[in-house]
């Protein structure tokens, strides 16, 4: 039996985000995620929490699949607001843990420092320079505390504490990358163009510096995350059928964007059964 792109989207069954092999992963660390307030729901996508206790156990190690958002992501003496990466990013997981994010929505991050995200792309800024808080501070306050709503609330006034004016560009952005998670039929960024009357050469500007990554590369990202997904479900996947309906000419592109982004063929993703034990 195969599964193919249409039929997993049916399931029902919580999202990875990018987080590869999350049923594999969820047996050695916790991930939640809670949704933002009224007030901070325009420039924020969610906050989410990753604990884990290996105590005793061999270190794992996690894989995420990069996607095109800014993260403020607080750990212990690693503290800092993160670009929207090009490649797979890698995580090892010892002993016991918890990391905090806050995942902003595509874009919403510019209105916090309107300067181009493009400069930001696979780079950190210190959370002092945005949010007038010390890392140390930030990481003792929120990682001391045990209740997740409570996690939440501090970070929501941190960030409360200098929220921006909304932009109209954020919705059209968001609106434009929402189509392209949803809609298969969005093969080129010409298809975007089309679809919100708006110049190839404006979007491409747009995304630059709202983003930090081109539209094309959103289109590619987006492919592979479903077809992440669709290896993950745990059934045998027709990886000719998963590439046609994923929007590619052929399986070939498939592979080279998969490899591109994952660091492996989506056969070898499939029979070495992807990220695990880093011993």
């Amino acid at each position: 039996m195969t599964i193919s792109a249409s039929s997993r989207a049916e399931k029902a069954r919580r999202p990875s985000m990018g987080v590869l092999h999350l049923p594999q992963g969820e047996t050695k660390f916790r991930l939640a995620r809670h949704a933002p307030s009224e007030d901070t729901a325009f420039f924020v996508k969610h906050y989410w929490i990753v604990s884990w206790d290996l105590t005793g156990e061999e270190p794992y190690l996690q894989h995420v699949v990069p996607n095109p958002c800014v993260n403020l992501v607080v750990e212990r003496d690693r503290t800092g607001i993160f670009g929207p990466a090009k490649r797979i990013s890698r995580h090892l997981l010892m002993g016991k843990g918890c990391v905090f994010g806050v995942k902003f929505r595509p874009g919403g991050f510019y209105p916090f420092v309107k300067k181009p995200l493009s400069r930001l792309a696979g780079k950190a800024l210190d959370v002092a320079d945005v949010f007038d808080v010390e890392p140390r501070s930030v990481e003792k306050a929120i990682l001391s505390l045990s209740d997740e709503s409570a996690m939440v609330a501090l970070a929501e006034n941190i960030i409360r504490s200098r929220l921006p004016e909304r932009d109209g560009t954020v919705s059209l952005i968001n609106a434009v990358i929402d189509r392209v998670a949803e809609d298969r039929s969005i093969v080129k960024v010409e298809d975007i163009c089309r679809i919100f009357g708006i110049n190839i050469r404006k979007l491409q500007r747009m995304f630059g510096q709202y983003v930090g990554v081109n539209p094309k590369w959103v289109i590619r990202l987006y492919r592979i995350h479903d077809a992440v997904d669709a290896m993950d479900d745990g059934r045998p996947v027709d990886l000719a059928q998963l590439s046609m309906e994923l929007g590619y000419y052929d399986q070939p592109h498939f592979i080279k964007d998969f490899k591109a982004i994952v660091g492996k063929t989506p056969d070898a993703y499939v029979r070495r059964g992807g990220p695990g034990s880093a011993s």
